[in-house]
């Protein structure tokens, strides 16, 4: 049971219900067995994008191409996709069977040819025991099988999932989210899942299109949202405790790093990762002064909730023996290679001259 995933180009797409502009331009592209998350928080515009690149909902601007063919006023029965919703969508009243064929059974596939896809789907599913019974007699995790069995089955190449997984607890939500990674590298159908999960959107995805407002934030793979935010917002968003954003007026700076930005040192932001700050910050090129204000223990490492000298609040992640006390004045640091920059007034990162 091997697919051939489909090639999708998303070029300008805008969407406004009546003077209410919900996408206002956002272009994106996945290759062929590629994944790909839409990724932000609710009311971004992810799942508007999905509904609009699956045509249950029509473009107000912009073009939808897959496999090289333009779709955007293609309905949404002749594009050959399948989609996975966060609510299953199953029919109570059939079998898991039943529901598993029930699209071929539609196209009216022949008998013999649907329960021949049926036995293979429910095999790769672990659904086989399960066959005769009624979605009210099944788990979650069973249910959220069954609905991506029906997508499967069908053998579409491009196979939509808004926030498939929400429904779920965290272990099933782990344990099927490895699942469905499996799934399109062993078919080869190509992925465009939508979550709000960062956690999901970095372990599963080949690509991840960061959306903000309507927006395209970021496009890259995970490790480039992670290791080199191209904004503010994507800085605070991508990361567990998020980046932190120090003012300049907040840290003792390496020389000559306000004066190459080039512009107003007060318009600097000063980016580090939680897990990237040292303490004590013997050696470090950027430092801090700070007081501690709350300790989470987490077991390997204990998050310090740290006040800076202005008031701002901040995270180390710390994974010494020894941890320092509570309300204690402390002293922070972190590398060149560790600090990121933006600018407060854009919310773009920036670079030095130096």
């Amino acid at each position: 049971m091997k697919s051939t995933g489909a090639s999708l180009s998303v070029k300008g797409l805008k969407k406004s219900w009546g003077p209410t502009e919900v996408l206002t331009g956002i272009d994106f592209d996945i290759e062929p067995g590629g994944f790909l998350t839409l990724l932000g928080p609710s009311g971004c515009g992810k799942s508007t994008a999905l509904r609009l690149v699956s045509g249950l909902d029509e473009v107000s601007g912009g073009s939808i191409l897959i496999d090289g063919k333009d779709v955007t006023k293609v309905p949404a029965d002749q594009r050959n996709i399948g989609m996975v919703f966060q609510n299953y969508a199953l029919f109570p009243h059939m079998t898991v069977a039943e529901n598993i064929a029930y699209g071929l059974k539609v196209r009216k596939v022949a008998k013999p040819v649907r329960e021949a896809s049926l036995e293979r789907v429910a095999e790769l599913m672990s659904l086989g025991p399960l066959l005769d019974r009624k979605p009210a007699q099944l788990s979650g995790g069973q249910q959220q099988r069954v609905a991506l069995a029906r997508v499967l089955v069908s053998e579409r190449p491009l196979v939509l999932m808004d926030e498939p997984l929400s429904n779920l607890d965290a272990k099933l939500r782990t344990e099927i989210r490895s699942e469905i990674k499996a799934l399109n590298k062993s078919l080869g159908i190509t992925v465009v899942y939508v979550t709000h999960d960062q956690s999901e959107a970095l372990s599963m995805s080949d690509t991840v299109v960061l959306m903000n407002a309507g927006r395209v934030e970021q496009v890259g793979t995970p490790k480039e949202l992670y290791d080199v935010p191209a904004t503010v917002f994507s800085a605070r968003f991508i990361g567990t405790p998020p980046m932190n954003l120090l003012a300049v007026a907040d840290v003792s700076l390496p020389d000559g790093v306000a004066a190459s930005y080039g512009n107003d040192p007060a318009d600097l932001l000063i980016g580090v990762r939680p897990e990237s700050m040292q303490f004590p910050a013997g050696g470090a090129d950027y430092s801090a002064s700070c007081r501690i204000t709350s300790i989470e223990y987490e077991g390997s490492v204990s998050l310090l909730h740290l006040t800076s000298k202005s008031g701002a609040s901040f995270i180390l992640s710390h994974s010494g023996d020894t941890l320092p006390s509570l309300e204690e004045k402390i002293t922070v640091g972190w590398t060149q290679s560790a600090a990121h920059l933006f600018s407060k007034r854009t919310g773009e990162r920036v670079l030095t001259s130096s």
